[in-house]
């Protein structure tokens, strides 16, 4: 009688069983698809694929082509991409808005004169010799290699990290050491000179912050050794404890101040230590708190010696056009830096609200168009790795037009509500409402570059994504040749007042040529890449956003009459110009019709419809 029931027995198991055919691999194992391991080179790969500045994306090995395509989406789908993007936003959002907290600190200490013009000059230097030396090298080409070593060596990789970890941390104490002895070289070439006690005080602060190097080299090592190991969080939230740290470091700052005006001969040798102690305390706990999760990712923290099947000569090439990249790019900042430095001594603002607006206007992208690229770039290197250039060319679309939704509005509301914003936010301490709103004057002639900015970097990815790290860097050249003579005649046109607001302009006009000279070159690399069908409908979102800011400015100039430009006023002007543009980009988007929001606005209309029709039965 057992007989006749084994037929019912089957069905329990048998819905497990679909897990033999897809597990039906060739006896002889075959390699995970080179596109998931996006940060391995093949052998017969000209370039590596380098992705600077973007953390590195999991490996995710065991999952199929398929599989990331339900998960990602198809080439120029967005709900994919958007989950994501949205997903990582959040994290983004925490760290970009603690490192405001961090700059409104450190403005209302230090004000925006000649005292925080050193302060900022010096605490550049250490950043800018570090991305020279090796910080664009690391993120691009040292990732790669730990992930190739994890998977060839027999002990994952371990005794690689150890060796270059090793080689890298002495090789970066010694030019530490060697930076800090030619601080005053450093700091003369940025542009602080001419007035003596600003000179001093830059020598010195450029002293103890330069020690930042040997951190910001461990940090990078330590974050780039966990991501190769799928480790992204501890790295993601780690500057958010700089930032903390560092907002102390501005409390404590305002706290021990006197009272009278903060200049480089009134501040005191406390203050000074102060500041320069604060700030590299803040870089070396972004990198110590990460040291302790490497033996947990398997690589014990024990120093191993050797150059052996480190990898670095077949890198080198490509480390070079990295090193070219980054070095490019400091031509045009040595240049701007010193343009500034010049105003501020000569009674404008300096390089300090040189820096505080281009915080204030990198935060939107880096809010959401890093989040977008982030997303995106995955997709982009599979599509790129299987030579599909449609699926490319689509993404490079879906990425424009989401960072025109996302961007356009954002541009009109800095345009119109600029000076009131900057007044909220930093007219405080030794900030006066008038310095702020300079700011945010320069912040609002600036603004329209969002978008080119956004675009510029999304296509440097796309070559990136295709293994070509020498069109970025040729890209980057013709940057720097549009920016440096405009630069240069900035003051030459205007007062030293509205210097800052000139260099603004010309950083904006920088992206717009990038995205012509992007364009030009994926053009010859992909053939036709859509730009009129991509253009369409960036055209209407651009005029929605106008329309709003046209209103909105309508708006602000009747509130400047009533409120005035007080603090208090500025912070009505600023929250109710905020609705009206926001009210107004929306609406003018949905009427615009504009693609990717009309899913969004679908779903929402059917879950609102669904939630009224599922209520009437209950009634």
């Amino acid at each position: 009688m057992t007989g006749p029931p084994t037929p019912q027995l089957p069905p329990p198991p048998y819905p497990a069983a679909p897990e033999p055919a897809p597990r039906r691999l060739p006896l002889p194992p075959v390699p995970p698809p080179p596109p998931r391991r996006r940060f391995v080179p093949h052998p017969d790969d000209e370039f590596t694929q380098l992705i600077p500045v973007l953390p590195p994306v999991p490996r995710g090995t065991e999952e199929t082509e398929s599989e990331a395509e339900r998960r990602e989406g198809a080439p120029g789908a967005s709900r994919g991409i958007l989950r994501a993007a949205g997903t990582m936003a959040v994290a983004t959002l925490v760290s970009r808005v603690t490192g405001l907290l961090r700059t409104v600190v450190l403005v209302a200490a230090l004000g925006v004169g000649l005292v925080n013009d050193a302060y900022n000059t010096a605490n550049t230097l250490p950043n800018i010799v570090y991305e020279l030396l090796l910080g664009g090298v690391l993120t691009s080409v040292v990732v790669p290699l730990l992930v190739h070593a994890q998977e060839r060596d027999p002990d994952r990789g371990t005794g690689y990290a150890q060796r270059l970890a090793t080689i890298a941390v002495v090789g970066l104490t010694g030019v530490t050491l060697l930076a800090v002895l030619v601080a005053p070289a450093l700091t003369w070439l940025y542009g602080i000179r001419g007035d003596a006690a600003q000179v001093d005080l830059a020598n010195w602060l450029a002293r103890l912050l330069l020690v930042e190097i040997v951190f910001y080299g461990i940090g990078a090592l330590a974050t780039a050794i966990l991501n190769s190991r799928d480790v992204f969080g501890p790295p993601a939230w780690a500057p958010v404890l700089n930032n903390v740290v560092v907002i102390l470091t501005g409390a404590l700052f305002i706290a021990a101040s006197g009272p009278g005006d903060l200049t480089p001969v009134t501040i005191g040798a406390g203050q000074v230590w102060l500041l320069g102690i604060g700030t590299t305390l803040g870089i070396a706990v972004q990198a110590l708190v990460l040291l302790p999760l490497l033996p947990r990712a398997g690589v014990p923290l024990r120093p191993r010696w050797g150059l052996k099947n480190t990898g670095l000569r077949e890198a080198g090439t490509l480390g070079l056009w990295v090193i070219g990249y980054v070095a490019v790019s400091q031509v045009g900042v040595v240049v701007a830096t010193n343009v500034a430095n010049s105003a501020g001594r000569e009674g404008g603002l300096g390089s300090a609200a040189f820096a505080t607006a281009s915080l204030l206007f990198q935060m939107p992208y880096g809010i959401i168009g890093v989040a977008l690229l982030t997303a995106l770039l995955p997709r982009m290197s599979r599509a790129a790795s299987r030579r599909d250039v449609p699926g490319v060319v689509s993404d490079l679309g879906l990425g424009t037009r989401l960072s025109a939704l996302g961007l356009l509005p954002v541009t009109a509301a800095l345009v119109v509500l600029g000076p009131p914003l900057a007044a909220v936010v930093f007219a405080r301490g030794n900030t006066t409402v008038e310095e702020a709103r300079g700011i945010g004057t320069a912040l609002a002639v600036g603004a329209f570059g969002l978008l080119p900015m956004a675009v510029t970097l999304l296509q440097l990815r796309v070559f990136y994504a295709m293994k070509d790290a020498r069109t970025p860097t040729l890209i980057q050249l013709g940057m720097v040749a549009v920016r440096v003579p405009l630069l240069l005649l900035v003051p030459v046109l205007v007062e030293p007042d509205h210097v800052v607001a000139g260099l603004m302009l010309v950083t904006s006009l920088t992206y717009v040529a990038g995205w012509f000279l992007g364009d030009l070159a994926l053009r010859r690399t992909l053939g036709e890449v859509r730009t009129r069908e991509t253009l369409a409908p960036v055209l209407r979102i651009a005029a929605a956003s106008g329309a709003a800011g046209l209103l909105g400015w309508v708006v602000v100039a009747l509130l400047g009459h009533v409120f005035g430009t007080s603090v208090a006023g500025s912070l009505v002007t600023l929250l109710v110009g905020t609705v009206v543009i926001g009210v107004a980009a929306a609406a003018g988007i949905v009427v615009a019709r504009v693609p990717e929001v009309r899913e969004p606005v679908a779903a929402l209309r059917a879950r609102f419809g669904r939630g009224r029709s599922v209520r009437r039965p209950g009634e």
